[in-house]
């Protein structure tokens, strides 16, 4: 089996966050791309095939843990060794909950096209805040769709400096995937800072999260009364990526570097 490991929303090697990609060349179960995703132990791996149809392709992400419904650097992953491999300027992927994601490249520079989510108000436990380690938020939100707690905090500083009990946050709430933490950026070059804890679904930090701008940057977007931002995710990996609010849509334009290429031997 073809397989790749690519870090996405950087230029740098090593930096951003990285995914797996594989191309298997016919079915495989669950199991055995949970395994696949277990081995590599990255936040996520991707499974890309072939359909009948020019450019578009089905795709499904796991976590070490279990599948994800939509994972943003996955898919950049994925259409960055695509791109690399077959040329060419436009990709559909197909998820595994039949989302289409229309993909395209300008030069280095690849565009994901992605679904808005809303959020809604919520409320969260003391234990949460004590967990991430922190004395008082600006704002609280829930994405329904994605199962996870937005908290806005007011310094992008304490954001980065967070050291979260991993063990006191799974405990202290059940029945998400996970808590975005986000500030408003003190830096021109950015709008926003976040990081994404999400022991519940996958690892501890993912150090450059896509997928959350499904509502991150709708959040953002309505706060800060933009339609086109920066966001800046920071990790001690560190990525980066603009966002564009069009409709229904949010289209997230980064960059990816493939490390590693070569050939899974067994599947048993």
């Amino acid at each position: 089996m073809k397989t790749y490991i690519v870090d996405s929303f950087t230029t740098e090697a090593f930096k951003g966050n990285p995914a797996g990609v594989c191309f298997p060349n016919e079915n495989i179960s669950d199991e055995i791309m949970l395994n696949i995703a277990r081995e590599f132990g990255l936040s996520e791996t991707a499974f890309v095939r072939e359909t009948n149809e020019a450019d578009t392709f089905r795709i499904r992400y796991f976590s070490p843990k279990k599948e994800i419904p939509l994972c943003g650097h996955a898919t950049l992953a994925s259409a960055k060794v695509l791109f690399s491999s077959r040329g060419g300027e436009r990709i559909h992927f197909i998820t595994g909950q039949n989302l289409d994601l229309f993909i395209t490249r300008e030069n280095e520079e690849i565009i994901m096209e992605f679904p808005v989510y809303q959020t809604v108000d919520t409320d969260v436990p003391n234990a949460v805040l004590e967990a991430l380690g922190l004395s008082s938020i600006t704002n609280k939100a829930y994405s329904e769709k994605s199962k996870i707690i937005l908290l806005e905090i007011a310094d992008s500083d304490i954001l980065a400096k967070l050291k979260p009990d991993f063990k006191a946050l799974v405990n202290s709430y059940s029945g998400i995937n996970g808590v975005l933490v986000t500030a408003q950026s003190k830096n021109p070059e950015h709008d926003y800072h976040y990081r994404y804890f999400w022991p519940w679904a996958g690892t501890d930090e993912d150090p450059v999260t896509g997928g959350v701008q499904t509502f991150l940057a709708n959040y953002w977007g309505k706060k800060l009364g933009k339609s086109k931002m920066k966001a800046f995710q920071s990790s001690s990996r560190t990525g980066f990526m603009s966002l564009e609010l069009k409709n229904d849509k949010v289209f997230l334009r980064s960059e990816a570097v493939i490390i590693l290429e070569g050939n899974l031997l067994t599947l048993n």
